[in-house]
């Protein structure tokens, strides 16, 4: 690893509340690794956000056993509020964090701060979500993470490949460029931080991770998920209406942005918008069918639409209309969701129209008639998506010896 001369070089927080059963195990752990495994400076910083057990008694014991521990106590409850609170005040040229459950090996901590010491990297992110990376949890967890980071690749346009893997580093003056545009101070925040990151040009480094599921984690699932859908539109409103100032973050601390790519034929573009669609086609049906049993047959429809709809206008910005980069991402994903309602005002009103003329349809007659009318909601998707949404955000491609200057000067 790079070796840093002078100050604190990495600052690992471990944001706990109410942790008094593995606090110590983990804090011991980590300190006995990082003496071995690490020739910088660095310290641990335990993040307590309003505990009400004995967390802050074991916090306050290590903090005096070891001399590189600190203790931090916060009156408000999130992580995002811990983190915030104990980044800000960091000396350190890196700053870290990593779940006190130590589901991450730790032997991926040198990957993950590596690039950032030697400059390469803004933010570095340990992934759970690459064929690389190896994973012990139920399918139930696996299904909705990959689900929730198939939303936000689709709502967002972003590209890291896992938000919430709880094992993530930042260059500590990134991170004060970054947090005061952060909102969410609860389990989005990691979400949110990578977004404005990956918008303002910065280089995000990802590395696969041994990940273990902690059985006993005490997060709810469902409100953390509810959490997360509003965060994402939240964000994507902040973004389409210039909220947060990306242009001077860029300027600042940003990185090279990539050429634009050319647009496919109009042949091209049906056989591309064909293939999206049937991957959609098939993705709705079987989040239709997971959700109808809990939560009914408009409801079920309303997700699943809404949920490949993003998906499919992110899909089909990039590889039928050849858009890349974050330019008008969001007022596009904004005229999408137009479509995706007069789609979904198609496929109810077909649906009401089925249940006019039966009593109790089974659930396959329901699937069988809204799988209908989303064809015909998908020809009408298509001829929108290319005579408004993209017809007037499409970006030209530069001119042969405009990339070419552009080669030549990144090669000087």
């Amino acid at each position: 690893m790079t070796r840093v001369t002078g100050g604190l070089a990495i600052d690992i927080v471990v944001p706990v509340f109410n942790e008094e059963l593995s606090l110590e195990a983990c804090v011991t752990t980590l300190v006995e690794y990082l003496d071995e495994a690490f020739h910088v400076p660095w310290r641990v910083t335990i993040a307590d956000n309003a505990s009400t057990d004995r967390t802050p008694a074991i916090a306050e014991a290590l903090a005096n056993r070891y001399d590189a521990v600190v203790y931090r106590r916060l009156a408000k409850k999130g992580r995002g509020y811990a983190l915030r609170d104990a980044w800000e005040a960091s000396p350190a040229e890196v700053v870290a964090y990593l779940d006190v459950d130590l589901s991450t090996d730790l032997a991926a901590l040198p990957p993950l701060i590596a690039p950032l010491l030697s400059g390469h990297s803004d933010i570095s992110i340990g992934t759970r979500l690459r064929r690389d990376s190896r994973v012990v949890r139920g399918p139930k967890r696996e299904f909705i993470s990959r689900t929730y980071n198939a939303m936000l690749h689709g709502a967002l346009g972003v590209r890291f490949s896992d938000a919430q893997c709880g094992f993530k580093a930042v260059r500590t003056e990134v991170a004060r460029a970054l947090l005061p545009h952060v909102e969410d101070n609860s389990w989005f925040f990691d979400t949110e931080l990578l977004v404005l990151a990956e918008r303002a040009g910065l280089r995000i480094h990802e590395i696969p991770v041994d990940w273990t599921d902690d059985p006993t984690s005490s997060v709810n699932i469902k409100q953390t998920a509810l959490d997360d859908i509003c965060g994402i539109v939240r964000v994507a409103s902040s973004l389409t209406r210039g909220k947060v100032p990306l242009t001077a973050i860029y300027a600042e601390l940003g990185r090279r942005p990539l050429l634009p790519v050319g647009t496919p034929s109009f042949f091209g573009q049906v056989l591309r918008f064909g293939a999206i669609g049937v991957f959609s086609t098939l993705a709705y049906a079987v989040l239709y069918l997971m959700i109808q049993p809990m939560a009914g047959a408009q409801a079920a429809n309303f997700a699943a639409l809404l949920i490949t709809a993003v998906l499919n206008t992110a899909a089909n910005r990039r590889f039928t209309f050849g858009i890349s980069g974050p330019e008008h991402y969001g007022i596009q994903q904004f005229q999408g969701l137009i479509v995706f309602g007069l789609a979904w005002g198609l496929t109810s009103s077909s649906l009401l129209g089925l249940h006019a003329l039966m009593v109790r349809p089974a659930a396959t007659a329901e699937l069988v008639t809204l799988m209908v009318a989303n064809i015909l909601a998908t020809v009408l998707r298509f001829a929108l998506l290319k005579a408004w949404v993209f017809r007037t955000r499409r970006t030209a491609r530069p001119p042969r010896a405009d990339i070419e200057a552009a080669r030549l000067s990144e090669a000087a």
